[in-house]
């Protein structure tokens, strides 16, 4: 693979539409921080950061009856990586990415200063420099994640869902990030409703993600 060989390069050439070449391929390249760990699957070649050897990668996955293109997503190295590093993981999740807008959020929010939504909890576990806002009927998160990137997460409450709300706080969360920067959010791909709110709000699809998290 040729271009960047950091996560934090790969990630910036995806969301400017540069993907590594679909050759079948596995890109390790060292974690970011202590905290993050995983895998990234793009078209035809994966990325895998981990400060594990990357012979041991490479071997593991070669030891696999499977198909190439798919390998570092497959369950059986997902579950030889979470044994080897003693991490944790959820599940694998849908990799989108939008551009930031300018201007005021489309809708009324308010910053909250101590929030205690399970939502923003599960945020501090996997970000920094978190921040919440609240609107009517739900909220919108924003922090620092994998490889410094921008993320956010949205949270709707059940009886005012089908009325647009994850949309609007999914396209609000483009208006609060930094002017010039990338936004970043992951969807299980089961939440058909989460992932229709995040395209129709401008969020592309650039790959799968599966995170492992230290103890």
């Amino acid at each position: 693979m040729s271009g960047p060989r950091t996560l934090a390069g790969i990630l910036d050439a995806a969301a400017r539409g540069s993907f590594p070449a679909p050759d079948g391929g596995v890109t390790v390249v060292p974690q970011p921080s202590r905290r993050d760990a995983g895998v990234i699957a793009f078209t035809a070649h994966s990325v895998v950061f981990t400060d594990e050897d990357p012979k041991w990668v490479h071997g593991t996955l070669a030891s696999l009856d499977c198909d190439a293109l798919a390998a570092a997503m497959n369950p059986r190295f997902l579950s030889a990586f979470l044994a080897r590093t003693g991490r944790t993981m959820d599940c694998v999740d849908l990799l989108t990415v939008a551009g930031s807008l300018p201007g005021e959020p489309p809708l009324e929010l308010r910053e909250l200063a101590d929030p205690g939504h399970p939502r923003v909890r599960r945020a501090r576990e996997h970000r920094d420099d978190v921040r919440v806002w609240a609107a009517d009927g739900g909220v919108v998160v924003l922090g620092r994640g994998v490889a410094g990137r921008w993320e956010t997460a949205v949270e709707v409450d059940e009886d005012v869902r089908h009325r647009g709300l994850g949309r609007a706080l999914a396209m609000a969360a483009r208006h609060l990030v930094p002017p010039g920067e990338w936004l970043w959010s992951q969807q299980a791909a089961g939440n058909a409703r989460s992932v229709r709110a995040f395209q129709a709000a401008g969020y592309r699809p650039v790959g799968a993600e599966a995170l492992l998290t230290a103890p």
